[in-house]
């Protein structure tokens, strides 16, 4: 048995590419979309600025239940310019990373299985991933060498 198509929806947080939450489905559905921004909200929610969700045009992020859900907790919301990949290259550029180091050239005999290694690389490439541009450590040691200043 050979698994399907599956979606990753993630949010990154710039600062320092942490994937702050995400979650993984079958098939595109706004359930999924919204589950992942419902955890980026809370686990952001001490942020002392501005926060910004920058995404691609896609039409979850353009339904009015998630421009209400950016507006009542004062996010701002910017969008990529139609047709332009560059402007959502940060959050690409993670996904071709996950897809070099755990997805191509692999089988996956089930969905489960998808999930719980896409599960373990997010944690890995947020915790043990070091960054050069990032003083070469990880995004979660990179943040929280700026709350302990």
């Amino acid at each position: 048995m050979q698994v399907g198509t599956s979606f990753l929806n993630s949010i990154l947080f710039l600062f320092n590419r942490e994937i702050v939450s995400f979650e993984i489905s079958k098939q595109p559905n706004f359930i999924a979309i919204s589950n992942a921004l419902s955890k980026a909200i809370e686990i952001t929610s001490d942020c002392p600025y501005r926060r910004t969700f920058h995404s691609d045009q896609g039409w979850a992020y353009q339904t009015p239940y998630y421009r209400q859900k950016l507006q009542e907790h004062n996010i701002y919301q910017s969008m990529s310019r139609k047709g332009n990949c560059h402007d959502n290259s940060v959050v690409e550029n993670f996904f071709g990373i996950l897809k070099q180091e755990v997805y191509y050239g692999k089988r996956f005999d089930s969905f489960d299985s998808l999930e719980i290694t896409i599960s373990n690389y997010i944690h890995y490439y947020n915790n043990l991933r070091i960054k050069k541009n990032l003083s070469w450590l990880s995004p979660i040691e990179y943040r929280k060498s700026f709350k302990n200043k």
